[in-house]
């Protein structure tokens, strides 16, 4: 059996992907009248970037051993993973406008991965992704793989113990083919996360952990490319890119607006998201 490959965009198609999928999740968010749009738009430059140019993926044959894992551990980011894995041709981009929206596949959570192709794990409640991620990960290892395991984690989801027991187990495990990446938009569903718990020294907690740790501008493709590029791999640890967000990214009345967690725009708002965007 092949290993799959990469698509290796660079930098300017990248970047168009990003804007023309931000105006898809905001347009799909009126049609189908889904929340966390804010927690979408601060994701989809980190999506677009391993969807696009990193992960090893065959889209005729989703469950191929030897691809490269994604699990979406917040998982309320499932509208902007519904449209990246449409354009990366999973299945048609049609299918998410079925009036029964794809016999309900496609909600505010990733469903079953049977359910549909390019799902690697349902996830919605939240701490289980990276578990479920460090899962693949040592059983890639065990079976000889050569795969790469990508958990994307919110910073509100680390206030989940299991988070924490998951980044202790990776790295007793040595699991030097999983990589966190944290989408640090500093919002959570009801106020700023500095003021829920302590994350801060956050990139300090990670290292102490025994991970490789980096901070870096998460809407910036290039720095995405290059730290992913660098991946420190080989050195026996598992590695974290803590990503500056911003929630509502890309659309300048729903930045850093925490009301965009549950509102959903009005065809007006889309119509004004996509002017912004460059896309009518």
């Amino acid at each position: 059996m092949s290993t799959p490959e990469a698509l290796k965009l660079p930098v300017s198609e990248l970047e168009g992907i990003a804007r023309d999928i931000r105006a898809e999740i905001i347009a799909y968010s009126n049609h189908a009248k889904l929340p966390h749009l804010g927690s979408c738009l601060s994701c989809v430059d980190i999506l677009t970037c391993l969807y696009f140019h990193f992960l090893k993926l065959d889209t005729t044959d989703s469950t191929n051993p030897k691809r490269d894992r994604f699990v979406l551990s917040k998982g309320h980011g499932a509208p902007a993973l519904f449209q990246v894995l449409a354009r990366r041709g999973f299945y048609p981009q049609a299918d998410l406008y079925k009036p029964d929206h794809g016999d309900g596949k496609f909600g505010e959570h990733p469903p079953v991965p049977q359910d549909l192709p390019g799902i690697e794990a349902a996830t919605g409640s939240l701490g289980h992704g990276l578990p479920m991620g460090l899962g693949m990960a040592l059983a890639g290892r065990l079976n000889k793989f050569p795969y790469r395991v990508f958990a994307l984690l919110s910073d509100g989801e680390c206030n989940e113990g299991s988070i924490w027991e998951a980044a202790l187990f990776a790295a007793a495990q040595k699991l030097d083919n999983l990589c966190v990446i944290v989408d640090f938009n500093k919002w959570q569903a009801t106020g700023r996360s500095e003021e829920v718990l302590a994350l801060n020294p956050f990139v300090e907690k990670w290292q102490s952990f025994g991970w490789n740790t980096c901070r870096i501008d998460g809407h910036s493709m290039q720095d995405l490319l290059s730290t992913i590029e660098g991946w420190p791999s080989g050195q026996g640890k598992p590695f974290a890119i803590i990503a500056d967000t911003v929630k509502g990214k890309g659309v300048s009345f729903m930045e850093d607006d925490n009301n965009w967690h549950y509102r959903i725009p009005t065809e007006d708002e889309v119509a004004q998201a996509k002017q912004e965007l460059g896309v009518l």
